[in-house]
């Protein structure tokens, strides 16, 4: 069976290297999970619950139609001025409506990301968890990876190209595969 798995990427730089993580994590993603980056967030206007009708706001809807397909979210996220970016905190605001029933409610959630600090994001990563799971997310708490000095560490090389990343993040893409792969096989 094939595990769908949703890629949000909190950076909308073209460079980014949170998205050249993402980009990774689709080409070493194992046998039997597909793993699609969401394109658009900087489509989707911030939550307003005057605008959340059906039919008003296409973006939102086509992020809440990937995240209801998939079977897990995956989340890379940069730290900016120490916690999560607008633009990722605004698609998890869309993602969590309407109120208990939103696309992700149940659904298992691994938040990882790069930053230029020496922790690699972890405020952000955190901030993004506690978002993920009150959205009614499941976060996976064990699985998680944040990779400091993205600036010089990336410089010059893809993620993909780099020995340790592509292990840790292989490593990140088997075990929540098996986590999906289980929960399928028990329902």
């Amino acid at each position: 069976m094939s595990v769908r798995i949703l890629a949000l990427v909190g950076s909308l730089r073209a460079g980014s290297h949170n998205r050249q993580l993402a980009e990774a994590a689709v080409k070493l993603a194992p046998e039997g999970v597909e793993i699609a980056v969401h394109e658009g967030l900087a489509e989707i206007p911030f939550y307003n619950e005057d605008i959340d009708v059906e039919g008003t706001v296409p973006a939102a809807a086509q992020l809440r139609e990937a995240a209801a397909g998939a079977d897990a979210l995956l989340l890379f996220t940069p730290e900016y001025n120490g916690t999560i970016p607008a633009v990722l905190k605004n698609a998890i605001d869309w993602l969590s409506r309407p109120f208990g029933a939103g696309a992700i409610g149940g659904k298992p959630v691994v938040v990882v990301g790069t930053a230029f600090g020496q922790y690699g994001g972890v405020w952000a990563q955190d901030e993004t968890r506690k978002a993920v799971g009150i959205a009614g997310g499941k976060v996976v708490e064990e699985l998680k990876l944040a990779i400091p000095g993205s600036v010089t560490r990336f410089a010059e090389t893809h993620p993909a190209d780099d020995a340790e990343v592509a292990e840790q993040l292989t490593e990140v893409l088997n075990r929540l595969h098996a986590l999906v792969d289980g929960e399928q096989a028990a329902a």
